[in-house]
């Protein structure tokens, strides 16, 4: 599983750094965003070039705030990004942009404790007062009395976060605000925030290496970063009273009430979903197309490619740690899709 996801990067180098000697018939689509989905993104552009050897993908992996400031300016053919725009970003988009669903995904809190390989239980509510700064040792009782039998150390807590605009960060802070007055009144929800307390790493490599590299830290990563990394996740006290695992059936169960009311523009949360086996940390990545394609023939092609990420594409998100979309969304999509034109 880790070795496909290696492979993939390595795949998607291989292809970027082959562009520049390829045939001028060959069409360069330039995409930048989201970090959340670049494993699973990467192994779809690689896979892709096999489908239709005329396209290649350019890919800068720079989080969704650069993602969604780059779509807008109309510097690349797509955005990605792991939160939905705004009405207001929408409206001053220079055109109709369209939220394409692509997979889902699980933001765990990995952590560093020497001694505790795994099996770490945090309530949501303490989640958050360890990124307020209420919760500062590793050993708190808050703590300890979710982890009986584990000994955990008497050591400061090291918070990890994002430095960058980041979708992840959007899905993380949307979680916390759902479970904690004070961390919704004082610090909120979006994809950059005043954090009150913390280091920051850019990107979900960053925070991963800051925090596979220094003991006693806790941070936030999509699921794959952290299995990549070899790094432990915590069981998240989810809204039924439940202590979940993040997996792709536990994502998929957290989308299964929100698939059933899901709006054209496919613009909904996943965190904090009801239901026992909910993961409460789970949110869709978008890709950002516009529905009036400036050029014809990248227009073409990139309607093709997001055909194929419904169908194939769709096949090769469990096997990278991404829940695939339900059924009746994909269907959905397919019927957007056709409107790019």
């Amino acid at each position: 599983m880790l070795h496909g996801i290696r492979k993939a990067i390595v795949a998607l180098a291989l292809v970027s750094v082959g562009v520049a000697g390829q045939a001028s018939a060959e069409t360069l689509i330039n995409g930048a965003g989201a970090t959340f989905p670049y494993p699973l993104y990467s192994k779809w552009f690689s896979e892709y070039a096999k489908v239709d050897s005329s396209v290649k993908f350019n890919y800068q992996s720079i989080g969704s705030g650069g993602g969604i400031k780059q779509i807008k300016a109309q510097t690349v053919d797509f955005g990605a990004s792991d939160k939905f725009l705004s009405d207001e970003d929408l409206k001053s988009a220079p055109g109709k942009l369209l939220h394409i669903p692509t997979v889902m995904g699980a933001v765990v809190v990995t952590y560093n404790i020497p001694g505790v390989a795994k099996g770490l239980k945090l309530n949501s509510e303490d989640v958050a007062n360890i990124y307020l700064g209420k919760i500062t040792m590793w050993n708190d009782p808050k703590i300890a009395d979710d982890n009986k039998g584990i000994t955990l150390p008497a050591k400061p807590i090291i918070v990890v976060h994002r430095s960058d605009g980041s979708g992840t960060t959007s899905i993380f802070t949307d979680y916390l605000t759902g479970v904690n007055a004070e961390w919704a009144q004082k610090v909120g929800m979006g994809a950059s925030v005043k954090w009150p307390v913390g280091l920051g790493g850019k990107g979900n490599e960053g925070v991963a290496g800051q925090v596979k590299t220094t003991p006693y830290t806790i941070g936030y990563v999509e699921l794959a970063y952290a299995f990549e990394n070899k790094l432990p996740y915590a069981f998240l006290k989810n809204k039924a009273g439940v202590f979940v695992e993040p997996s792709i059936k536990s994502t998929s169960a957290a989308a299964a009430a929100a698939a059933k009311q899901m709006p054209a523009d496919y613009r909904i949360s996943l965190v904090n979903q009801p239901g026992k086996d909910a993961y409460p940390a789970a949110g869709f990545t978008w890709l950002l197309v516009y529905e009036q394609q400036k050029d014809a023939l990248k227009g073409k092609k990139i309607v093709e490619f997001l055909k194929w990420s419904m169908t194939k594409g769709q096949k090769m998100a469990a096997p990278m740690l991404y829940a695939p979309l339900p059924a009746n969304v994909v269907k959905m999509v397919e019927k957007t899709i056709k409107t790019i034109k």
